[in-house]
């Protein structure tokens, strides 16, 4: 087991504009420490995507930041208030998490799957309400899902599922919705699709988005706030453009590379620099 120290901080308020915000966060499995010390303040009603090599800590921080991994050192707050001092079912109300690799239970319909999006809202004195057809009606209709409503997921492509599974947590109507990779496994028209999507559904409802991406001109893209991670650190954080730089490509990949304007958005683009044995100009 790890010696590390693991003293809870006091309380401590975040930064004005961020509901979601780590303190000194030391994250570790057994006695291999993942992320050391780090600091972060989540932009409400923003996108922040978080980048950086594999193995860097990205994912392992959104555990951390859903309650899925409890820290060794320093707190995740929301609101303020320590993640590990909230009864589960409010942080259910407030923050909704879609893992990397979701499994759907056998045979589960579209709409069975999205309905359990409304699991914290239910009681045993209050079941299925009106309320919660709503918010699932209104899930799948936004994520373009609602004429699969009776198909079984394993049936699905893998688009498609990814949809299901974003209705689903839009269906618990959260503020803050975290997503682990949501483009994994898809071709360059779903991974378009499902990013596109998150995107409208930030503008249309302001929800707060932090997601976990490996393409890094996807992140400069649909970022609104980027973080770039290196060896369980934050090196860079903000704005696309002022973020994603030559330099920083090289610090945190160990790309050599030319970023330029993308010719669709003005944002920055990253272009990797001559490949091995590539032809001469």
């Amino acid at each position: 087991m790890s010696t590390t120290d693991t003293t809870q901080p006091a309380e401590t308020t975040p930064a004005t504009g961020s509901r979601l915000a780590a303190r000194d966060l030391t994250l570790a499995y057994e006695e291999r420490t993942v992320v050391e010390g780090l600091d972060l303040d989540v932009p409400d009603g923003r996108v922040t995507v978080v980048v950086g090599p594999n193995a860097c800590g990205k994912s392992t921080l959104l555990r951390a930041l859903g309650r899925l991994l409890k820290p060794e050192r320093g707190a995740v707050l929301l609101d303020g208030e320590q993640l590990a001092r909230i009864p589960t079912r409010r942080i259910a109300r407030s923050l909704g998490l879609l893992p990397q690799t979701p499994v759907a239970p056998e045979a589960v319909t579209v709409a069975d799957l999205v309905s359990r999006g409304r699991q914290p809202h239910q009681r045993w004195w209050r079941q299925w309400s009106e309320e919660d057809e709503r918010a699932v009606a209104d899930a799948m209709a936004r994520t373009d899902v609602a004429e699969l409503a009776d198909r079984p997921v394993d049936e699905l492509s893998g688009g498609q599922r990814q949809r299901v599974w974003i209705a689903m947590a839009l269906a618990q109507e959260t503020d803050l919705l975290l997503l682990d990779e949501p483009t994994t496994y898809l071709d360059v028209s779903h991974q378009v699709e499902v990013l596109d999507l998150v995107r409208r559904l930030n503008h249309e409802r302001g929800r707060t988005v932090v997601a976990v991406l490996h393409d890094l001109n996807q992140a400069a893209r649909y970022a609104d706030h980027l973080v770039a991670m290196k060896a369980g650190r934050v090196v860079a954080a903000g704005r696309p453009a002022e973020v994603v730089t030559a330099d920083l490509v090289r610090e945190v990949f160990g790309l050599e590379s030319v970023v330029v304007p993308d010719p669709v958005t003005g944002g920055p683009l990253v272009v990797p620099g001559r490949p091995w044995g590539g032809a001469t100009a």
